[in-house]
C-alpha cells in the first residue's frame, strides 16, 4: 500500500498576487512603524531612549551605538549624518532593501523568494568587517565613524 502523496502545485493552485504581496508589505510595514516613531522621536534629545550598556560599562561605542540615530537621519534624508552615526547601518540598510525588493519582485512573479545563504567563510568576514568597524570608531583615527556624545 503507497503513501498519498499531495499533487504538485499548478497555476491555477498558486496563491494570488495580492495573497503573495501580504508577507513583503507586511515585513515593510513592521519596519515602517519603529522608523516612523524613531523619526517622530529624537534620539539626539537624551531621556528618549535607554543608553547603550556596552558603552556604558566600557566607554566604546558598540557597532550598533548611533543606529537609532542613523535611523532618524534618514528618515529626515540626511544620508551624510546617517553615515557619520553609523556607517555599517547604512550598509546593512541597503542591503536589506536589495533584498526586500527582490523579494516583492519574487512575489509579484509567483516566484521563489531570494535565499540569504552565506557561507562560513563570508559570516567570517561579516564579523570581522564589524569587529574591524568597532575597534576603528574608537580610535581617534576613526573619530569621524563615531555618532556624536549625548
Amino acid at each position: 500500500m503507497g503513501v498519498n502523496a499531495a499533487p504538485a502545485p499548478t497555476a491555477a493552485a498558486r496563491p494570488s498576487a495580492p495573497r503573495r504581496l501580504v508577507p513583503p508589505l507586511a515585513a515593510a510595514a513592521a519596519v515602517a512603524l519603529p522608523a516612523g516613531y524613531i523619526a517622530a522621536v529624537d534620539p539626539n534629545v537624551p531621556g528618549h531612549y535607554p543608553d547603550c550598556p556596552f558603552l556604558a560599562a566600557t566607554g566604546w561605542w558598540c557597532p550598533g551605538c548611533g543606529g537609532l540615530r542613523c535611523v532618524h537621519a534618514l528618515t529626515h534624508g540626511d544620508l551624510s549624518g546617517a553615515l557619520h552615526d553609523n556607517a555599517v547601518a547604512v550598509l546593512l540598510f541597503v542591503v536589506l532593501g536589495v533584498l526586500w525588493a527582490r523579494w516583492l519582485w519574487a512575489a509579484l512573479r509567483a516566484l521563489p523568494g531570494p535565499r540569504l545563504a552565506l557561507g562560513a567563510r563570508r559570516w567570517v568576514l561579516v564579523g570581522l568587517l564589524v569587529l574591524v568597524f568597532t575597534v576603528v570608531r574608537n580610535l581617534p583615527i576613526g573619530a569621524g565613524l563615531a555618532p556624536p556624545a549625548v
